[in-house]
Parts: C-alpha cells; sequence; structure tokens
C-alpha cells in the first residue's frame, strides 16, 4: 500500500483518529487475519458471524501492525468508522483512483476464477510489477484489500471478482477503475440464491457493463450466455474458446500421463502448441483467456505463449496432484465444487485411470455441493451417474448431503468395489486408507465446507511430488 497516515485514512473513508496521533503512518497493507501481521500495516477488524475482529486488534498491533480500522475504540491507534467494510472500501478507491498508470483487469465466472487469475498473474509479471490476490480474495472484503496492496510501482491489478446476488460485482467494479473484463462461464455455481442461469449471468455481465469504450471485454464464445454479453458493453470486445470464430482459438487438446493438459493455440492465424503443468483439460480455456487478455493489453503473443508453457498451479487444493509414499496418486480438488467443476474433475480422473498401462483403478471421493437450490438432489444423482458411465472404479460418497450420488451409481462389476457412503472426511480417510494400492488414483472434491482435504492431506503424509 501507499504510505499514508492515520489522519489521511480517516479522512478518506469519513472517520475520526481514536487512541493515537493524525500523524501515525501506516505504510503496510491492510489485513483481516491477526496471525498473518503485515509489518506497520492496517488491522481490519471485520465482525462476522463467529469472531469479531476488535477482539484481535490489540494482538495485531502487538505484534506490529501500525493501527486497525475499527467500528469501535479497542485501546489501540486506529481510524473508527461506521461500517468497516465499507470504510475499506472507499479507502481502496482513494488509493486507486490515485495510481495513473495502472492497468485494472476483473475476472468472473461460475468456476475456473482462481486459476485463471493465478495464470494471468503468472505472465504478466514478465511485463511488469503486477498484484493479484492471494488465494480467493473476491468479495466486498478481498477486492478491496487487494486494490490497496498496489503501489505506484504496480503496472497490473489482476481481480477476482465473485457475486452472490445483483448488484455486487457493479459495486467492486466501482472500487478500482477496471479496464479489462473477463467473464470464464455462466455455470450453476449458487444457482440457489440466484435462482435461475439466467440471473447468474445478469449478474456476471455487470462487469462488462463497467468497462470504459476504450477497454476490452474478454468473453468465452463457447458460452452463449457469455457471448451474449457483448450487446452489454461499448468496449472493444475479445472472444476465446473452440468455436472456429474465436479470437483466440482451442483445438487439439490432450492430457499426459499425469493429467496435465495441452493444445494448440490459434491467434490471428499464428498456431502455436502449449502444455501446461495444469492437470485438466477445461484449463485450455483458461489459458486462452489468458492470452486473450493479455494479447488484447498489446503483449507480444510469443512471450504469453512462452510463459504460460509449463504453468503450474499457485493456490492450494485445485486439482493439485502428488503422490503418496504407497504409491497413490491424489487429485485434491478440495476446495469448492458445482456440477460443472465436478464432471471436470471426474472426467479428469477416468483419463488418467485410462492413461496408466495397465490401466489404474479410480476413486472418486465426492462431498455435497452447496448453494445448487432446488435442482440439488438432481445434479448429485448426476454426479453419481457420471461416475458409472466413465468407469470408475468406486465412488466414496462423503455426509447425508452427498447420497444422492448413489441413487444412479449402479452395481459394481463382479469383483469391484461398490459405491459407499460414509459419514464424514474423517470415517472417509479412514476408508480410503484401506481400500486403496500402489498405482490407484484419487479424486478428493467437496465444497469448501465440507473439508474434505482432510483426505487428500492423511493420504499424501510423506507425499512426492506426482508426474515431476
Amino acid at each position: 500500500m501507499i504510505s499514508m497516515t492515520l489522519g489521511q485514512i480517516a479522512r478518506a473513508v469519513g472517520g475520526r483518529v481514536v487512541d493515537g496521533s493524525n500523524g501515525l503512518e501506516v505504510t503496510g497493507a491492510p489485513f483481516r487475519d491477526s496471525r498473518e501481521v503485515e509489518p506497520n500495516g492496517l488491522f481490519v477488524a471485520v465482525e462476522g458471524e463467529r469472531v469479531d475482529g476488535h477482539d484481535f486488534a490489540v494482538r495485531a498491533v502487538t505484534a506490529g501492525a501500525a493501527g486497525a480500522l475499527v467500528r469501535r475504540a479497542v485501546g489501540v491507534p486506529a481510524v473508527q468508522v461506521d461500517d468497516v467494510i465499507e470504510a475499506l472500501g472507499r479507502l481502496a478507491k482513494h488509493v486507486a483512483s490515485g495510481l495513473t498508470e495502472l492497468t485494472v483487469i476483473g475476472l468472473t465466472g461460475s468456476q475456473g476464477k482462481t486459476t485463471t487469475k493465478d495464470l494471468l498473474a503468472h505472465v504478466l509479471e514478465g511485463f511488469g510489477e503486477t498484484v493479484a490476490p492471494e488465494g480467493s480474495l473476491n468479495n466486498e472484503i478481498g477486492v478491496p484489500l487487494t486494490v490497496l496492496r498496489a503501489t505506484a510501482s504496480t503496472r497490473y491489478l489482476v481481480l477476482e471478482m465473485g457475486a452472490r446476488g445483483p448488484g455486487h460485482i457493479s459495486y467492486l467494479t466501482s472500487i478500482a477503475p477496471v479496464s479489462v473484463g473477463l467473464v470464464l462461464n455462466v455455470g450453476s455455481a449458487h444457482l440457489g440464491e440466484f435462482g435461475s442461469r439466467a440471473g447468474i449471468a445478469a449478474a456476471k455481465g455487470e462487469l462488462v457493463e463497467a468497462l470504459p469504450t476504450d477497454g476490452h471485454a474478454v468473453l468465452n464464445i463457447d458460452d452463449p450466455r457469455v457471448a451474449a454479453m457483448r450487446d452489454r458493453t461499448s468496449a472493444r470486445v475479445v472472444t476465446f474458446g473452440t468455436l472456429p470464430t474465436a479470437d483466440v482459438h482451442v483445438s487439439e487438446v490432450t492430457l499426459d500421463g499425469a493429467g496435465r493438459v495441452g493444445f494448440d493455440l490459434t491467434v490471428r492465424d499464428v498456431r502455436s502448441r502449449v502444455q501446461l503443468g495444469l492437470v485438466g483439460a477445461h484449463h485450455a480455456a483458461n489459458a486462452a483467456a489468458v492470452v486473450a487478455v493479455t494479447t488484447g493489453l498489446g503483449l507480444p503473443l510469443a512471450a504469453v505463449v512462452a510463459s504460460l508453457d509449463g504453468a503450474e498451479p499457485r493456490s492450494s487444493w485445485r486439482m493439485e496432484v502428488g503422490e503418496s509414499g504407497q504409491g497413490v496418486t491424489v487429485i485434491n480438488d478440495a476446495y469448492n465444487a458445482n456440477p460443472d467443476s465436478m464432471r471436470a474433475a471426474i472426467e479428469t480422473l477416468a483419463q488418467i485411470g485410462r492413461s496408466r498401462r495397465p490401466p489404474a483403478r479410480t476413486f472418486a471421493v465426492l462431498g455435497e455441493m452447496l448453494e445448487l437450490g432446488p435442482g440439488s438432489a438432481e445434479a448429485h444423482v448426476d454426479v453419481g451417474r457420471l461416475t458409472r458411465q466413465l468407469g470408475i472404479t468406486q465412488l466414496v460418497a462423503v455426509g447425508a448431503g452427498a447420497r444422492a450420488m448413489l441413487k444412479d451409481a449402479g452395481k459394481a462389476p463382479l469383483g469391484e468395489p461398490e459405491p459407499v457412503l460414509v459419514a464424514d472426511a474423517d470415517e472417509a480417510a479412514a476408508f480410503v486408507q484401506g481400500a486403496v494400492r500402489a498405482g490407484d488414483v484419487v479424486l478428493v472434491k467437496a465444497s469448501r465446507a465440507v473439508g474434505l482435504e482432510k483426505v487428500a492431506l492423511a493420504l499424501l503424509a510423506n507425499r512426492t511430488e506426482a508426474g515431476r
């Protein structure tokens, strides 16, 4: 963050300084976790459902923070405001408005946002100082925290934008002047909150509506709801996808024996072969989106492609592949799940299993997909059916919410294990550890609240990197 005094922060957010001097300087970035203190930074005391950040402000300042942003005084130097989250957004907007050399790129979609954000940051870092979210900071707290990490020397600011209702993305785009807007897809994640895919598309399209006429929108031509967003912006439109009319065209998608994706990429009649270090065919589209963004900014295609070649995951628990000390390959995709990402992960599991010689046994350890609304039960039935259709050796459904996966999972062939339901992540870990043997491939995936990373971590004790 650019250096500011508590007095300057107070004026920017409409607050007042308490328990400290107006001239106290804040030179570090704002943060909200008192266990991860930014030296001389600003602790943001967010009041959550279970934890109140005000209870940790003293700890944060004692550990090296300069002060805090608070709703009530807590005995440390602070800027006191009526609404901490609103004030955080105001502060980010104030800082961003002064960074005139900054190019702000916003991206959204029902799935793939975090991996695409990571790929985009990886490429842009080769062309200038880049700030991007750590992990999946994509809401009214995460976006301002990311913006406030930018300084006068930052050239590219990448913002991942999520939405849980109409107007959310519009608010996020008001914080920083977005000049590039990337929409990956409109899936069924959060369908229960929006009610329909049309509602999701309306919310995601707020990103392209915020673009200036001299900006550019990057749209997935394979998704009709996304492609239709070209009518919602006056900015230049660049498309990506597998259709031949895409400006950035993906073709000849393949997976190697470790599930890592390779593909041909054609831009303005120039064809290149790209081999990513990312697992899953769906990442070809994510990489094409990155190419559409960066070449749209005028960056040279050859350098962008060279940077993508071999690119590996940055964020944890997203198609993260490892091998246990017992020779079991584990695909840890436990960070989140929705029907589209679940299908992509199961298809990848099946492909890796088929590529082995002899073909490997495959285990799908799957938990509930949350926030799907009235169609939730059928979506879970579809997942079980897919494991049967793709020949997954054993489905392990975790938790009562995943029970519907067993409805159409089918009977196992003679001599193969039957689909099973276990109570929770701990029981799943114990079951799978007792069932697998060297050479098997295990996928672990569910919505974040299910906590299935426990299964992957249990299997990967004494892990080694797979396919390296």
